[in-house]
């Protein structure tokens, strides 16, 4: 069994909805420097981070401490945005985020489903403790996995939190859920 500590990013300089792929506020910085110190004390171990941004700059403080570099992953990026929502442009995919976030992932298109299936054989392929930088999503996807639960959002993730699941002979099990938002996110 291997334990996968889930991260999401710290605190982006726009909105989701505002730029496709953000870098971190100046809170989010300090954010991400003082979760290094948090989580020091687990590793070293392997760190995977999303390609996005944001959580890449969050990644980069652990990975400093450690000595490391962290291994970047499409695996670990954001949910995607089906391509009839993505024409319609950047502005388009909030309000699509707010629908699904009250839906469950049978009745998502292929794109969605594929996604969260990738994520999940990636998580259950890790093989040591192991610290992913990552997003709001992607650790609801993780989550209801783990929680053998269908619905997209199971928890708030916030900010720069720790949601911690395991491997298991089964698949995913939650060890701990990180601290949520103290409101709603999705």
């Amino acid at each position: 069994m291997s334990r996968i500590y889930l991260v999401r990013h710290a605190k982006a300089a726009a909105r989701f909805d505002e730029d496709p792929d953000p870098s971190l506020s100046e809170d989010g910085k300090e954010a991400a420097v003082d979760l290094a110190l948090d989580l020091e004390k687990l590793g070293p171990l392997p760190i995977y981070t999303s390609p996005m941004e944001r959580a890449r700059e969050t990644a980069l403080p652990l990975a400093n401490r450690w000595g490391l570099v962290p291994e970047v992953s499409a695996a670990f990026s954001e949910i995607p945005t089906p391509p009839e929502i993505a024409e319609q442009g950047i502005k388009a995919r909030g309000p699509w985020l707010q629908q699904v976030a009250s839906q469950r992932f049978p009745a998502q298109p292929s794109i969605i489903r594929a996604w969260r299936e990738g994520l999940i054989g990636m998580l259950k392929s890790c093989r040591s403790d192991t610290v992913i930088f990552t997003h709001f999503m992607v650790i609801n996807a993780a989550m209801s996995a783990a929680m053998n639960d269908d619905r997209l959002v199971v928890m708030q993730p916030d900010y720069c939190s720790c949601t911690v699941v395991e491997t298991t002979m089964r698949g995913l099990a939650v060890v701990s859920r990180g601290k949520e938002a103290s409101t709603k996110v999705l």
